[in-house]
């Protein structure tokens, strides 16, 4: 039973539903609230699975520090290869209090590393785009936030959390640390060339993030996008230090398109961009490489922020990043596009409708019928709305449209 269970699968065949494309997941809850943000961005993506016709075939495994305190590593060999043969991986985060002594021989964060090396995923992608619903609950002015829509391509093997040395060492004039920041031109191509590929069909804007008038390696950096820009004569693109484009980030967001930088610089410009949405619990995030499968980019999803022990438990976390990184793997390593939509509409249905988890829950003027839901209740929310969403996203377009025509202006 078990044999032909498999090679159902295999076939693109799902038991009980006649033939149908069956892709196959590798799950990977964590720790912290990550099993919880997986448990519901699975019921959203098994819900779109069921309503567009196409099976997923999940197998879950245990990585991080629940791999630690259950095999002693944070990851195991075969855990790598189950994730090489699946289309695509689904990831909570990992790590916690209880794993966090810096002097440990094992660390949950080096399963990360781990997986990015083994499956040679060098460019995380990170969409960030402000909902409408959720304007109050940014700490930003509402006029600052229209038309926010930035992609930013972090470089996610290489620079100083990869380089070696990179220790601490005793000197006879005291403790001295040193981390290495190593870039080869190679590292710098590929990802460069990516993300002027992703301009190409966003609004063709590249904006380059280095730290070329202090760093060696921001030098190296820049010399390479200059030598990849001509092979796409069509992407405006400059370049912008990082403490300017920080700065930037949060005074004109909307000014940028596309964002590509380093590895270090990628994982902080991220987290402040977060907070123009309101929440980190908001931001999908996508990790990919050049290989692919037969229905996409073979890749690596997760929701942006933490672990969060502190709330883990309590159904208090936000899963929409998940919810939402569930929706780029639809699109980008299955080919789904359709299902990811209806989940993204969905999503933005539910919050429109008033529904708010905790970590989203400042009330702004005219907002004072929130209903704050927890994890599992939020999720119902979604999936209550995944049928009708892209439906009523439409009706409300025209809705809109016809009332500004009525009222013949632009709105306020």
């Amino acid at each position: 039973m078990e044999h032909d269970r498999v090679a159902a699968l295999r076939a693109g065949e799902v038991p009980g539903h006649g033939r149908r494309p069956t892709y196959r997941l590798v799950a990977i809850p964590g720790d912290g609230i990550g099993p919880e943000v997986i448990a519901a961005g699975r019921r959203v993506l098994d819900a779109a699975a069921s309503r567009f016709g196409f099976g997923l075939a999940w197998h879950e495994l245990v990585v991080g520090g629940a791999a630690i305190d259950a095999y002693g590593v944070p990851i195991r060999d075969g855990d790598l290869d189950a994730c090489r043969e699946a289309d695509a991986v689904y990831l909570g985060a990992v790590g916690g209090p209880r794993w966090d002594d810096p002097n440990a021989a094992v660390r949950p964060e080096q399963a990360l590393f781990a997986l990015r090396g083994g499956l040679e995923l060098f460019a995380n992608l990170r969409p960030v785009t402000v909902e409408p619903a959720l304007v109050d609950a940014s700490t930003l002015r509402p006029e600052v936030l229209h038309g926010v829509d930035v992609l930013i391509v972090r470089e996610l093997t290489g620079g100083l959390y990869f380089g070696r040395p990179s220790e601490e060492r005793q000197t006879p004039e005291g403790r001295v640390a040193v981390d290495t920041l190593w870039y080869t031109e190679q590292e710098i191509r590929r990802v460069v060339r990516l993300a002027f590929e992703l301009a190409r069909g966003r609004r063709k804007r590249l904006t380059s993030v280095d730290k070329a008038n202090v760093l060696a390696s921001s030098r190296l950096w820049r010399k390479v996008v200059d030598e990849v820009a001509p092979e796409f004569p069509d992407v405006a693109f400059e370049h912008r230090l990082v403490d300017a484009t920080a700065m930037l980030l949060i005074r004109e967001p909307a000014a940028f398109d596309v964002v590509v930088t380093e590895n270090l610089f990628g994982d902080i410009l991220s987290d402040e961009a977060a907070m123009l949405t309101g929440s980190l619990g908001m931001l999908p995030s996508a990790s990919v490489g050049s290989r692919r499968t037969a229905h996409g980019l073979h890749g690596l999803y997760e929701p942006i922020h933490g672990s969060a022990p502190g709330i883990a438990g309590q159904d208090r976390a936000n899963p929409i990043a998940a919810i939402l990184s569930g929706a780029m793997l639809l699109r980008w390593s299955l080919g789904r596009g359709d299902a990811a939509e209806a989940i993204e509409s969905a999503v933005r249905a539910a919050l429109r409708d008033g529904f708010r988890t905790p970590d989203l829950a400042r009330v702004g003027a005219g907002e004072r019928d929130l209903r704050v839901l927890g994890t599992r209740a939020f999720t119902d929310a979604v999936v209550a709305r995944l049928d009708g969403a892209a439906d009523h996203e439409k009706e409300m377009a025209m809705a809109s449209a016809a009332g500004l025509a009525a009222s013949g202006g632009s709105g306020r």
